[in-house]
């Protein structure tokens, strides 16, 4: 059996910082991967929100013209 400390013969607190560092490496690329994605969903909320007031417009325009049409129409009687 050998004396002395084992800590002092194994590079434990190298291996700990280097396994910190990677760690945090990954963190980060999981955390730009994760913001990439978000603003392309943004992105697609954005187009959805667009088309949707589009199809709002639409119809409030067809209900008016339908509107103002019954009331030409009621007018020439």
């Amino acid at each position: 059996m050998a004396s002395g400390s084992r800590y002092l013969k194994e590079p434990f607190e190298c291996a700990h910082e280097h396994r910190f560092e990677t760690t945090e490496r990954i963190m980060a690329l999981q955390f730009e991967t994760v913001e990439r994605r978000l603003e392309r969903i943004e992105a697609m909320i954005e187009g959805v929100e667009r088309r949707l007031w589009m199809t709002v417009f639409g119809v409030v325009g067809v209900i008016l013209s339908q509107a103002a049409q019954s009331i030409l129409e009621f007018g020439t009687r």
